[in-house]
């Protein structure tokens, strides 16, 4: 799978999860890009892109990013 489709299946999350169809993922966006995205929000959204690309991150993963790129980095990885 392709950086660009990932980032394609990772818009659509963050658009369901935030109901914002006018998310536009970047590698440097952070949860202060995105209205809304507090750490309550953060675990739904850590849920629902596991369940997207069937995968599961640790916490220790989980911890570390800093920003939607890393995210990608992690998908990459184990997808």
């Amino acid at each position: 799978m392709s950086r660009e489709e990932v980032y394609e299946r990772l818009n659509m999350v963050f658009r369901d999860v935030f109901d914002d169809d006018g998310i536009v993922l970047g590698d440097e966006t952070t949860a202060k890009d995105i209205e809304g995205w507090d750490s309550l929000v953060h675990i739904t959204l850590i849920d629902a892109v596991e369940e997207e690309f069937d995968m599961s991150f640790d916490m220790k993963t989980v911890v570390k990013l800093k920003n939607v790129g890393e995210m990608v980095d992690a998908i990459m990885k184990d997808v």
